[in-house]
């Protein structure tokens, strides 16, 4: 970090939903020549209702024109819902609209497990990669950080665990259910969606029908 140069905003508020705020933030990055922007957290920048989907789009196109404008790279801290179901996609735990799910390039959630702390990541453009397990590390008063370690095996089946569960529920409400249909409902990734229900077609817990999925003989 000492060889980087940091700047830190300091004005007493900055409130990203006032055409002056914006402005002044706006020059600022662009008088500083800064190619990185850090906003944490959201909620602290801001007065629109973040579960008014207009108001939130309305502040996240401000920031998709600052990234475009100054060839700038933004990163966002938002926080998750308090209670979030069992096999719903971490994006779709986030606090507020769905607008700030899909705005994301790139997304990063953390969260803490019996197990410890897991970081998972969504990519527009790319698969998503499996989550991996993180430990606070304290190796003296003046260095505390993160480190990646072994993944338990508990957690390595935690995930598909649960959708194993959610779809098998799904189909116990309705008797049938297209993929389509699943993917809706569990809010999951659709090639992780496909994975689980070969591995459960595979089983006997589920058989796929002419048009949609039904329980298995199992």
């Amino acid at each position: 970090l000492s060889r980087i140069e940091l700047h830190v905003i300091t004005a007493p508020s900055l409130r990203l939903d006032r055409a002056e705020d914006r402005h002044q933030l706006l020059e600022a990055v662009r008088r500083l020549g800064a190619r990185f922007l850090l906003l944490d957290p959201l909620v602290r920048l801001h007065g629109a209702d973040e579960n008014n989907a207009t108001e939130m789009a309305q502040l996240l196109s401000y920031l998709r024109d600052l990234q475009r404008q100054l060839d700038l790279s933004i990163v966002i801290v938002h926080h998750t819902r308090k209670h979030v179901p069992s096999g719903v996609q971490a994006g779709q735990g986030l606090r507020g609209s769905s607008d700030l799910h899909a705005f994301g390039d790139s997304n990063l959630y953390l969260r803490r497990t019996k197990e410890g702390l897991l970081l998972s990541m969504e990519h527009r453009s790319a698969a998503a990669p499996e989550p991996v397990a993180l430990e606070l590390v304290s190796a003296d008063s003046t260095r505390i950080h993160l480190e990646v370690t072994t993944q338990p095996p508990a957690l390595k089946g935690q995930v598909k665990a649960r959708i194993d569960e959610e779809i098998l529920l799904a189909l116990q409400e309705a008797p049938t259910m297209t993929r389509s249909r699943l993917r809706d409902r569990l809010a999951v990734n659709n090639e992780r969606l496909g994975e689980v229900l070969t591995q459960l077609e595979r089983e006997g817990k589920v058989e796929r029908g002419p048009v949609a999925w039904r329980p298995g003989a199992n």
